[in-house]
């Protein structure tokens, strides 16, 4: 998984952000490197993975930008950032948080510093960083324009029993396939019964596949409130088998697309 690009996104209140510490927590046990991006503007990975102190949402250092970007006129579309993830991070049980915080100039798509300024950052962090990354994103992938996207390995799209957010899967779905993302996941979360489990398999959208499952744990309920703290085994090994699954997949993805490219050159001969 070392080197690994993971989005997680889904409808808010499905537990996605509570999904990304323990994916990061469960990799960083095993040995692994992890870099978590908060990319939802209503930041809560800091709290869920319960830190004293907070790193700066990254759209909030006006200086840091208008100097990287340029205070007047054009505003530079690759300012330096390879510096940053050290600098304005923080860090926990050996996992590295960088929250990338909301922009509040400027109207969608625009060209203004922070967008900018975050659009390069997150550049860097997909296709030049070299441990796991994992993104908490808001529901959708709004963060993620053509450029990003090619360094995004799989988009985890977390449902839970509440048909609402299967809908809100279908729609990422097709934003999903307008950037040509192909390993896009659903991941149960908060299944309590065999008819949850039944719920969410039968109205699954078309084009989305099922990784795995979660249970209702109440360690998960509480941790919005109070972070989270210590979880029992049973759910450790739940995410792990997550991981795991999502190494297969990738793994076996890779290899496809390296036996198609193997076949096209011998055809070319």
């Amino acid at each position: 998984m070392s080197g690994l690009k993971i989005a997680v996104s889904g409808k808010g209140g499905v537990g996605k952000t509570t999904l990304t510490v323990l994916l990061a927590r469960e990799a960083r046990r095993k040995g692994q490197k992890v870099l978590v991006v908060d990319a939802d503007p209503d930041a809560n990975v800091a709290a869920t993975m319960g830190l004293e102190k907070e790193p700066p949402p990254l759209s909030q250092l006006s200086e840091l930008i208008g100097a990287r970007t340029g205070r007047e006129g054009l505003v530079k579309l690759n300012p330096r950032v390879e510096d940053i993830p050290e600098r304005f991070s923080a860090m926990k049980d050996g996992i590295r948080l960088v929250t990338l915080g909301a922009v509040r100039s400027g109207g969608g798509g625009c060209a203004c510093p922070e967008s900018s300024f975050l659009r390069q950052l997150l550049l860097h962090l997909l296709l030049e960083r070299d441990e796991l990354v994992l993104v908490d994103m808001e529901a959708g992938v709004e963060h993620l324009g053509r450029g990003t996207a090619q360094g995004v390995n799989a988009l985890l799209l977390v449902v839970d029993p509440d048909l609402r957010s299967l809908h809100t899967a279908g729609r990422i779905v097709r934003l999903a396939e307008d950037l040509n993302l192909s390993q896009v996941w659903a991941v149960a979360n908060k299944v309590g019964s065999a008819a949850d489990a039944r719920r969410i398999e039968g109205a699954v959208p078309r084009g989305l596949r099922m990784l795995g499952t979660v249970g209702a744990w109440d360690e998960l309920r509480l941790a919005g409130v109070h972070g989270l703290g210590a979880v029992p085994p049973e759910l450790e090994r739940e995410v792990g088998a997550l991981l795991s699954a999502l190494q297969r997949e990738l793994g076996a993805a890779r290899a496809g697309q390296a036996g198609s490219q193997e076949q096209q050159g011998e055809g070319a001969r």
